[in-house]
């Protein structure tokens, strides 16, 4: 080889490695065999259980160019079987190379002058190359046909050339393996995704559902920003982070307990405990007139004033907000006592319920909502936990910080504006918005999409969330792609 062919080859080789799509990568396979045995056709196999399945196919003097999404091939696979010249290759490992397909006799070769009648092609010299890995592995096999001169004319393929073709085709087999392998460990982070959304799904429909539906607004989201060509937009490894920290955001939910998770009300269990109360007082008050004590009025004032407060308190344990008069009355409520049968002063609430009661917004105690708010340090434990590759390495980062707000103002680390990513920004407006606007959360009701971007915009207003990332998923109207579905139950991704 000259130092021109050398610098060439190692191009090609380098060409190969640095190709991380794999329907380019099988193109430019073949491509780089034929430039490099300088032929004017060929065809890719790859090996299947049934046998060598067509993968590309070129004929550049006919423009001919044949696999992939854009142009299928439907052909048959060759079984493997040693009258065909390419299984043969495949069974032996070996590279055979025919001077003229129509003069040997060794090989089956119908399937080749049938395609030239076909299209008036002439098939005539052929070299046929194993593609094995570094661990000898086969892969596929490479077909490369015509073998041309200076002038264009057919030719047999030079033997000398054999050798630098079986070793582009190892290389090309190596980076196909390392392509598998990649995929392998995505799938693998796919499938930890899955079970992990499973088992969320398995103690709370709810959160699972918030997980899904996120993941659609985030990718059509994305889609959108493709769409439209902004300068904000994700490549396939930065997208696959970022859909991968949406899923598993919210996966140290694992450890908060459902009867905080899932709290539908403030009282929760609680008001059967305020209802046995109230009807304890009821019976000691039909006690006291039956021992002269009160009288018939004083007693239906009693049970008037008592189903008053319990109507009370039943509304407003399921309240969306309570105003400072509905406060006071809890206050007012909780400083009323009774005396049991046992002579004993006892209140009509207990300082739990009071603290239930006094919840001004939402179901949770502060107690509890800081057992909620936990679970963004839990998932941030558990994800560190992960061997992430390095193209994921930001997805623990990204995940545990979508309750951070530009302002300081979020938890767990009250991080500011500068040292909050775009990416954890947009998964906090995506967290926000699902929220706010789920179908199927047992403690509220569904809020209308105008309304919940009403509340992310002053949300903007107060400095705690990306404004200009708000006005592009405005635009982009993710939540379209989910129409009335909330609450259908579906697979976690596999």
């Amino acid at each position: 080889m000259t130092g021109n062919e050398t610098r060439q080859f190692l191009n090609m080789c380098l060409s190969l490695s640095a190709e991380r799509d794999r329907e380019a990568l099988l193109s430019q396979i073949l491509d780089t065999a034929m430039d490099l045995a300088q032929c004017d056709a060929g065809t890719l196999y790859l090996l299947e259980d049934d046998g060598l399945h067509f993968c590309r196919m070129v004929t550049r003097s006919q423009g001919v160019k044949q696999g992939g999404h854009a142009s299928p091939i439907t052909l048959p696979p060759v079984p493997l079987e040693e009258k065909y010249v390419c299984s043969w290759v495949a069974i032996h490992r070996e590279t055979i190379n025919v001077a003229d397909v129509r003069t040997d006799t060794h090989f089956d070769f119908t399937g080749s002058l049938r395609y030239d009648e076909m299209t008036g092609y002439r098939t005539q010299s052929m070299m046929v190359v194993p593609m094995t890995n570094d661990r000898g592995d086969l892969i596929g096999v490479a077909q490369l046909i015509n073998a041309l001169d200076q002038e264009g004319k057919t030719i047999p393929f030079d033997p000398e050339i054999e050798l630098l073709v079986s070793a582009i085709s190892s290389q090309a087999a190596i980076s196909l393996t390392n392509m598998m392998y990649s995929e392998q460990v995505r799938d693998l982070l796919d499938s930890l995704v899955g079970a992990l959304s499973a088992a969320i799904d398995q103690r709370s429909p709810y959160n699972a559902n918030h997980s899904r539906n996120m993941a659609r607004y985030g990718e059509a989201f994305l889609n959108w920003m493709d769409e439209t060509d902004h300068p904000w937009r994700f490549d396939p490894d930065k997208r696959r982070t970022f859909l991968m920290s949406v899923w598993l955001h919210d996966v140290g939910k694992l450890v908060v307990p459902l009867e905080v998770m899932d709290k539908e009300t403030r009282l929760g269990p609680a008001l059967a405990e305020i209802r046995h109360r109230f009807t304890a007082m009821a019976l000691l008050d039909r006690i006291a007139l039956l021992e002269g004590r009160i009288d018939q009025t004083e007693k239906d004032r009693r049970a008037a004033d008592r189903a008053d407060a319990l109507a009370f308190i039943e509304k407003t344990e399921r309240a969306g907000f309570l105003p400072d008069d509905s406060l006071a009355r809890v206050d007012e409520l909780a400083a009323r006592t009774y005396t049991d049968e046992k002579g004993e002063t006892r209140p009509w609430l207990t300082r739990e319920e009071h603290t239930c009661l006094s919840v001004r917004k939402g179901t949770l105690t502060a107690d509890e909502r800081a057992v909620m708010e936990s679970h963004v340090v839990v998932t941030g434990r558990i994800l560190d936990q992960v061997t992430f590759p390095k193209l994921y390495a930001q997805v623990p980062q990204w995940a545990a910080g979508h309750h951070e707000l530009l302002n300081g103002k979020g938890y767990p680390d009250h991080l500011t504006a500068p040292d909050i990513p775009k990416e954890v920004r947009l998964l906090t407006i995506l967290d926000v918005f699902d929220a706010l606007t789920a179908r199927d959360r047992p403690y509220k009701p569904p809020m209308p999409t105008e309304k919940a971007l009403s509340i992310l915009h002053s949300m903007v207003d107060e400095g705690g969330v990306d404004g200009e990332l708000l006005a592009l998923f405005e635009a982009s109207r993710a939540w379209e792609t989910i129409p009335e579905t909330h609450t259908h139950r579906e697979e976690a991704p596999a």
